[in-house]
């Protein structure tokens, strides 16, 4: 036991210092940086916020697209899983509807906006299969879709995981009760969804607000925070404090949103048990919802289709001869070859580390005796980590190294991955050990095991499938991420979505879709391999 508690308390220390120096320290300098001026300290750089026009227009246009991209998303995202779970469509459609939602979620959100607009600009794709304009896409029309694409997989993943936890059982009972079709719904599937609903909109508000890429690309003169921040900060006339200010007003809706959340809470349903029934039969609601759900879907496909069309043309859309010159351009482009090597080497080392440091925080809050103020801290932090934003985080690391030896460094762009997404696998890892037999270390220590033994010839076989799936979800976040490193890479350090973001000065679209195209099919890859990995673990688990 004493053993125990002094490898515990190494790995507790190193945790919360890790997060003390990059989580805590850049925030404090951000703020501290916010509430500097030419007179010493004060609150200037918040009053030229309020009466400077410019940014209250953006703040009013972020609030008012986001809100509505929040609306929007979280309607869409409930019925496609409603579709899913309480209909009797073809297993097959309903397949085609998971994995058709998080495709999106595979490519960096700067490569949104610019499918937007080759398929809905004057010469888009879909604008020649409709035959006209159907809307000015740059602004906030372009930013709605490209938010409500971006937001769709989150909230769909939400809800449709709360779904599953609901009692079916009580849809037949409500039938045979004589319940009205609405009132039936709205006892049966909306009370118990009130809080996922709630927090579905939560998240994707949080998303479109401080979203950086879609903006970038396809918001025109639509001014939102994310981009204001982008050109004070670096503009013809960088601003450090008025960016820290910015900065920390971005912080507000995360943090209201988070407690909003855990308020919302209050309205989750707990069953002791769940039924599996027979879906009542209903072919109107099912072709319906089928139809609604297919359409969503092929809209979205159809978007992102002029991805892989137009590097393989020779002019799109005057000259559709088929060519392979843009890719081979760029892949014996040795400047592009080196900015997917670093890529890569970003994601696989964010990746390997952040997994270490979500299971290590994981084990000791869940695994041990340790005191609950200690395990009450480390939930603390992941909070946090869920409430900056990703541009927020960058720019904090910007003011905190930028007189460093770390300034322009692989490693200050790693902690900024592993920092940022730190939140979900730590949850994985937290609930996935709590479900583990909690006797396994009183065990060990009967046959003379240390309890690090134990962890390593125990607990952690038994965590390997879910390893995976925190080594996986680091991997393809950190590959298609802007937000967090557009304040922090260098010539040197630049990666792939940083480089798409540079493309776009030079108007080069070919070049932008295929490093697109390349970043898709990388985590396509890492999608298949760690889907592939986690079912073989699952077999060898149930043999034994």
């Amino acid at each position: 036991m004493r053993k125990e508690r002094l490898e515990t308390q190494l790995i507790y220390i190193t945790v919360a210092i890790f997060f003390i120096v990059f989580l805590f320290a850049p925030l404090f300098i951000l703020l501290m940086n916010s509430v500097k001026t030419g007179h010493g300290i004060g609150f200037s750089n918040y009053v030229s916020i309020i009466y400077g026009q410019d940014i209250l227009i953006a703040i009013k246009n972020s609030i008012y697209v986001s809100a509505l991209t929040a609306l929007i998303t979280t309607i869409l995202a409930f019925i496609l899983a409603y579709a899913v779970n309480c209909t009797n469509i073809y297993k097959a459609i309903k397949e085609i509807i998971k994995i058709g939602i998080v495709l999106p979620m595979l490519l960096p959100t700067i490569t949104y906006g610019f499918a937007i607009i080759y398929s809905f600009g004057k010469q888009g794709l879909l604008t020649q299969l409709f035959g006209r304009e159907l809307f000015q896409i740059y602004g906030f029309n372009g930013l709605l879709m490209g938010y409500v694409i971006y937001t769709l997989p989150s909230a769909f993943l939400l809800i449709d995981n709360s779904f599953g936890y609901i009692d079916k059982k009580f849809i037949i009972v409500s039938t045979l009760m004589g319940d009205g079709f609405f009132r039936s719904f709205t006892n049966t599937i909306l009370r118990p969804l009130v809080g996922t609903l709630g927090g579905a909109f939560v998240i994707a508000f949080i998303l479109s607000f401080t979203d950086f890429g879609i903006p970038a690309s396809v918001g025109g003169t639509y001014s939102v925070v994310a981009t204001q921040l982008y050109q004070v900060m670096l503009g013809a006339i960088p601003n450090f404090n008025s960016g820290s200010a910015i900065a920390m007003i971005m912080l507000i809706p995360a943090i209201f949103g988070v407690l909003f959340l855990n308020y919302l809470g209050k309205f989750n349903f707990h069953y002791d048990k769940f039924t599996n029934i027979e879906i009542i039969k209903n072919r109107m609601r099912d072709v319906y919802l089928a139809s609604i759900s297919m359409t969503t879907i092929l809209s979205i496909m159809l978007i992102f289709l002029v991805m892989f069309i137009t590097p393989f043309v020779k002019n799109f859309p005057y000259d559709m001869s088929f060519t392979t010159s843009f890719f081979k351009d760029t892949f014996f482009s040795s400047s592009i070859v080196d900015v997917y090597e670093n890529s890569l080497f970003v994601a696989v080392v964010s990746a390997l580390l952040g997994t270490a440091l979500c299971y290590s925080a994981a084990i000791i809050n869940v695994r041990t005796q340790m005191s609950k103020h200690m395990k009450l801290s480390i939930d603390v932090f992941s909070m946090v980590t869920n409430t900056v934003p990703g541009m927020v985080l960058g720019l904090a690391y910007l003011l905190l190294f930028n007189n460093s030896d770390l300034k322009g460094t692989f490693f200050i762009i790693i902690i900024c991955n592993i920092v940022h997404f730190f939140t979900t696998p730590y949850l994985m890892a937290k609930n996935s050990l709590s479900k583990m037999n909690p006797s396994w270390e009183i065990t060990g220590e009967l046959m003379g095991d240390t309890w690090i033994h134990t962890i390593i010839r125990v607990i952690i076989p038994n965590s390997i499938s879910t390893l995976v799936e925190m080594f996986g979800y680091y991997f393809i976040n950190s590959m298609v991420t802007i937000s967090a490193v557009i304040f922090l890479v260098t010539a040197r350090t630049s990666v792939v979505t940083s480089k798409i973001k540079e493309l776009q000065h030079f108007a080069n679209f070919n070049e932008i879709f295929v490093l697109s195209i390349l970043i898709f099919l990388t985590n396509i890859a890492m999608k298949i391999f760690s889907t592939f990995l986690h079912k073989k673990l699952s077999l060898m688990n149930q043999r034994g």
